[in-house]
Parts: structure tokens; C-alpha cells; sequence
């Protein structure tokens, strides 16, 4: 089995309500040097080993873990 680490976030210009909620929080708190807040998802994979792994991982990120009209995402590989 190899484990994988699949990160998806709002693609650039693409409103993040969440991200705008914690900046402005954090802000109220003091932490006004806070430009930008991007939330995203981070998924933990274990998936059987093979020559395609990457392929289907890459598969199951379009079709399912990823909405990829308003995310990007990217994945690795842990060794």
C-alpha cells in the first residue's frame, strides 16, 4: 500500500467565504499582517501499490475528491 496525500484548494480568483471569515477573525484578534486566508482539504490516501497508482489517484481527485471547476488540487506520493 502506498500512502498519499491529496491537497484540494479554491482555484485563484474564486470567492473562499471561509477564508475571508478566518482572515477577518484573525484580524479582530490582533493579527492584522494577514493578507490572504485560503481554506482548503487535506485527504489521506492509502491505496494499492502498481505502475497506474498515480493515474488513479489522479482519477479519483477529478471525479470525486476534487470539484474541479472551482478547485485545483495536487497529490504526493509518501515513500
Amino acid at each position: 500500500m502506498a500512502e498519499v496525500h491529496v491537497y484540494v484548494t479554491p482555484k485563484a480568483g474564486v470567492l473562499d467565504p471561509q477564508g475571508a471569515v478566518v482572515q477577518k477573525a484573525l484580524a479582530d484578534l490582533g493579527y492584522s499582517g494577514v493578507d490572504e486566508v485560503r481554506i482548503g482539504k487535506f485527504i489521506t490516501l492509502a491505496v494499492a501499490d502498481g505502475p497506474d497508482l498515480k493515474a488513479r489517484v489522479d482519477e479519483m481527485c477529478r471525479r470525486l475528491l476534487a470539484n474541479t471547476v472551482i478547485e485545483d488540487y495536487r497529490f504526493e506520493v509518501i515513500e
